[in-house]
């Protein structure tokens, strides 16, 4: 409607300027006679307003309302929008104004503030929030890959990159947890780790934190792990004598609650610390690692898990006393102190219960075939020095692997090297009466 309100309007003033120019020429026409001879001047024509015109004219009002036109009020342009149609309020401006734009939003992440001339920008670091869960998903693949290869050095740099700084306390609970749920050599590892870190990645703030944290929920964590009252008060004894936390730790936290469970772990602690050397035994609260214990000390501890399964019949608990252990290339010696126990038993009773046992520990792949093959040739090859103690030797060894065999975790590997007695001898009627009662007993 604008452009044809323009041409309207452009029309009127072709009309206007017409009718103006034949009065003129009539009034020339009337002074100069026929106008033949005389010469017209030029006459300057003052310009009027469009609404004088249209009075001239005989225009009484225009084809529309002039206060609707765009034309403009002083006579001079062509009726276009101004500005090219950027003028006015609430416009989206000129065709192609938006790649002129030089508006830059300081708070844009790309905001480049070379472009100012002030370059007074401050930068601040924007670090997202992370839940607890989400921290806790991030370490527990690097506490397990620690457990495999021991490298503190490692677990470090992997920490640091992963974990953010206000998050470490989390870090230092998830370890003891964790580790509260694995082994012995773990938990001595998980230590480690601790004092290792302490100083450069983690603070005394952080480990503070995490036994305190640890300590408010040791109600739960008892519902999945017995033990874990000792553990932690383990973990604080030897925090405190690697020198993570300070001795005042236990008075302060005492005195926070009256929870049963809560003091028996700090009463742990501060046990371990009153006893006699107890700075120094603390290096050992974990126990030796299962590699680094002397033979004699892993043969003494076999000895006594199988003394306490004749007493006891658990097998449970010696398979947990096994496994405590951890020397799996060992367990052919368990093999080998069974069978000696059977020998120097002499009993029906206890040969039966160290044959279950056997029995158990093969089921549950606690003992691999390899050891416990390794275990039986071994006793094949010492039969003789044994024999020097037990006279009867030869004879209880065959009815105890005539008895494994049955029980079918024997293979014929081992049977077709069981010994022989070697050479026979003429024996009276009363030694001969007393084999024979060994063999059908």
């Amino acid at each position: 409607m604008a452009v044809e309100q323009g041409h309207v309007d452009v029309d009127l003033d072709n009309d206007i300027d017409k009718v103006v120019d034949e009065e003129l020429a009539a009034k020339e026409v009337i002074a100069g006679g026929d106008g033949s001879s005389s010469k017209r001047k030029p006459k300057k024509v003052h310009r009027q307003s469009s609404k004088e015109n249209v009075v001239a004219s005989g225009f009484i009002h225009g084809p529309r309302s002039w206060k609707n036109s765009r034309r403009s009020r002083n006579g001079y342009g062509r009726g276009l929008p101004k500005k090219g149609g950027a003028g006015g309020k609430g416009v989206w401006g000129a065709p192609g104004s938006e790649l002129l734009e030089t508006y830059e939003d300081v708070n844009d992440p790309n905001f480049d503030n070379e472009n100012l001339s002030n370059g007074d920008i401050e930068l601040k670091a924007i670090v997202p929030d992370v839940s607890h869960e989400e921290i806790k998903k991030k370490v527990d693949p690097i506490i397990l890959e620690y457990f495999e290869n021991g490298d503190t050095h490692e677990a470090s740099i992997a920490i640091a990159e992963a974990v953010p700084k206000q998050y470490r306390d989390v870090l230092v609970e998830q370890v003891i947890e964790v580790s509260m749920d694995h082994k012995p050599s773990h938990r001595e590892m998980t230590s480690v780790l601790i004092s290792d870190l302490f100083g450069h990645v983690i603070s005394e703030t952080d480990i503070t934190k995490a036994f305190q944290s640890l300590l408010a929920n040791l109600s739960d964590l008892i519902l999945d792990i017995p033990d874990a009252p000792t553990f932690l008060g383990n973990f604080i004894a030897r925090a405190i004598a690697d020198d993570c936390i300070p001795p005042k730790f236990i008075t302060i936290t005492k005195e926070k609650s009256d929870n049963e469970v809560f003091q028996e772990a700090l009463s742990r602690a501060d046990t371990l610390l009153s006893m006699k050397h107890g700075l120094v035994r603390l290096h050992n609260v974990w126990g030796v690692g299962g590699a680094l214990r002397p033979v004699k000390a892993l043969t003494r501890q076999m000895n006594l898990t199988l003394q306490e399964y004749i007493s006891s019949r658990d097998i449970e608990e010696a398979s947990r006393c096994l496994r405590n252990l951890e020397v799996p290339h060992f367990h052919h010696e368990l093999v080998y102190e069974s069978i000696v126990m059977a020998l120097e038993a002499n009993n029906v009773q206890v040969e039966e219960a160290l044959c279950n046992l056997l029995k158990a520990f093969d089921a549950a792949v606690l003992i691999t075939p390899e050891q416990m093959e390794r275990g039986f040739l071994r006793v094949f090859d010492d039969l003789p020095d044994i024999q020097m103690d037990v006279p009867l030797a030869y004879i209880i060894l065959d009815r105890f692997v005539d008895r494994c065999h049955k029980e079918g975790f024997l293979t014929d590997k081992i049977i077709e090297k069981m010994p022989n007695r070697g050479r026979k001898r003429f024996v009276s009627e009363g030694d001969q009466q007393f084999i024979k009662n060994h063999k059908t007993s």
